[in-house]
């Protein structure tokens, strides 16, 4: 175990919030990386290469404030590996944003874009800060600054940030708009996640969710689960996780429990996924939906369910609680939602897991989608991208699945075992400079 990571009988003293807020994701990350690399029996040479990011970036950045203030934000930016293309990745913005978690989702950015095969290296970025305590106003002066600060690192041939946590659309126009800027002449391939109007790719927004529900309904035939009558609970209604309940709806479900920041609902008849939104935007949280019963987000990952979908933030299932999940099928829509601890505890308890470098691997697919579409200077209906994005998706899931049977391993360690040995590949492939 990875001395930073907590054992059993530390978590078994701490509430499920406490627990996740202690375990150091970059940890997770390196010991996810290590079983992969020890069946491999990758080169120890190599191994040190692909455990380690390229390039870490921290920039500190004034913004002026609505109140005529200064204000200094701290920002990160790292790149992971770019063997297999230039770097893809996220911008978060979070009060509990560090060092350590944007390695961490930068390394998983590098096994998930390998996983299903497309060009790209990991990179991630993020910002310490509560956007929701900032104007709009603030927020786009904020981005604009970040992305001057960060643009010694990215460029559409170089390191193609795009939205997470946090942040959207609008913001990665401002992004694309003041790098432009400083080249003269716009942009549009710097950044995917962008408004269509501004180059952005038809089904992007949704392409997250589609991509882990595309997962799901193929782990639940490989499982003889008939999703028309399969119950569902979504810890983490944002983006993902909402457009996720309301897919899984469209196959039949009925989604029984839903949680956001604040808290969850649950109601074992079923909830209507179109109100629950629609209660969420007026009221800023699914808590208090007529016809349901409060619940916290801890309380939800423990709910009875066929399909479980963790879509907020990350080490949500750990050793405290692993062994009361009960579900048939957990597809992690968010990064890093679990464990190593709990994968074993999960495998031995016969849960099928579909890990996050696989089952939310619908985001960068379609990101990458944006960026050719922006590099050809072409445009694809949405019918294209989502036809492409299944056979991308369903392949992956089929060649992890062989993988898993071929070594007897659950379908995390099979990802790794897929990702690592292409990233792998592709490193030793082009040696060492100089």
């Amino acid at each position: 175990m990875v001395g930073s990571a907590l054992d059993t009988e530390e978590l078994d003293s701490m509430t499920t919030e406490h627990a996740a807020a202690s375990i150091n994701a970059w940890a997770v990350a390196q010991q996810q990386f290590d079983l992969a690399a020890d069946r491999l029996n990758l080169d120890p040479g190599l191994r040190r290469v692909l455990r380690e990011p390229r390039r870490e970036l921290t920039v500190h950045f004034p913004v002026h404030m609505d109140d005529g203030t200064v204000q200094v934000f701290t920002g990160y930016r790292v790149q992971h590996n770019l063997g297999r293309g230039p770097a893809k990745g996220g911008i978060r913005y979070h009060q509990d944003v560090s060092l350590d978690e944007v390695k961490a989702l930068a390394m998983w950015m590098t096994w998930k874009c390998a996983v299903v095969g497309i060009p790209y290296g990991g990179g991630k970025g993020g910002v310490v800060v509560d956007p929701k305590k900032l104007s709009l106003k603030a927020v786009e002066a904020l981005t604009r600054q970040l992305t001057t600060e960060i643009s010694v690192l990215i460029g559409p041939e170089r390191d193609i940030p795009a939205p997470d946590v946090n942040t959207n659309a609008q913001i990665m126009a401002w992004m694309m708009d003041t790098y432009s800027m400083h080249q003269g002449y716009t942009v549009p391939g710097i950044v995917t996640g962008k408004p269509i109007s501004l180059g952005g790719s038809e089904g992007r927004n949704e392409a997250t969710a589609r991509g882990c529900v595309f997962t799901v309904v193929e782990a639940a035939r490989h499982l003889g689960i008939d999703l028309a009558k399969a119950t569902v609970v979504v810890q983490g209604f944002g983006n993902a996780g909402a457009i996720a309940a309301r897919l899984m709806r469209d196959e039949g479900s009925t989604v029984i429990a839903v949680s956001d920041s604040t808290g969850g609902i649950h109601n074992p008849a079923g909830l209507d996924v179109d109100r629950v939104i629609a209660w969420k935007s007026e009221h800023g949280t699914v808590q208090g939906f007529p016809g349901s019963r409060d619940v916290t987000n801890a309380e939800i990952l423990e709910i009875e369910c066929d399909v479980l979908i963790p879509a907020a933030l990350e080490n949500q299932i750990t050793a405290l609680n692993a062994a009361n999940i009960k579900t048939k099928i957990i597809g992690e829509a968010a990064n890093g939602p679990t464990t190593p601890e709990a994968d074993e505890i999960l495998a031995s308890r016969g849960i099928f897991l579909i890990p996050d470098i696989l089952c939310n691997a619908g985001g960068v697919t379609v990101s990458y989608f944006e960026w050719v579409q922006d590099l050809n200077r072409d445009h694809w209906s949405e019918e294209v991208v989502n036809a492409k994005l299944r056979e991308i998706m369903v392949r992956a899931f089929n060649e992890t699945l062989a993988m898993s049977k071929r070594e007897e391993v659950h379908m995390r360690t099979a990802a790794y075992l897929v990702a690592v040995k292409r990233v792998a590949d592709a490193t030793t492939l082009r040696g060492l400079y100089p």
